[in-house]
């Protein structure tokens, strides 16, 4: 059975601090995560918060990249969401990892968009 779409979800443990407090950083190491896997980026929004922390996403033509950081533990929850055969995201979810400097990595992919039953598709 064939999914639109495949979903990355990442728990990434024991990163630089520092990296995960620049939003800058975290900001241009997800737009070249998704570059790097082959995607077209669209549209970027991050967020950074008081005390610590930075939040964002990088939607794409396939989907989307996404990123929420606890600088005060090293760890990041990250998602990279991509539909068609073009981007693989697991090439932008290790080019993460590897860019914050993580020790540590457990991952789980989730198909998407797999249907039990044919599906009647609508055309607008």
């Amino acid at each position: 059975m064939k999914a639109l779409g495949r979903h990355i979800l990442a728990e990434i443990y024991d990163c630089d601090p520092f990296v995960l407090n620049d939003r800058d950083l975290i900001e241009d190491i997800l737009v070249k995560a998704a570059l790097e896997a082959g995607a077209e980026v669209r549209e970027v929004a991050f967020h950074k918060f008081s005390p610590q922390g930075v939040s964002g996403v990088v939607v794409i033509s396939e989907s989307h990249l996404t990123v929420h950081t606890w600088p005060e533990l090293g760890y990041a929850a990250v998602d990279v969401f991509t539909c068609g055969d073009k981007v693989n995201p697991w090439d932008a979810c290790n080019y993460i990892a590897e860019k914050f400097q993580a020790k540590h990595m457990t991952a789980s992919e989730v198909k998407r968009g797999v249907f039990e039953k044919p599906v009647k598709v609508v055309n607008f």
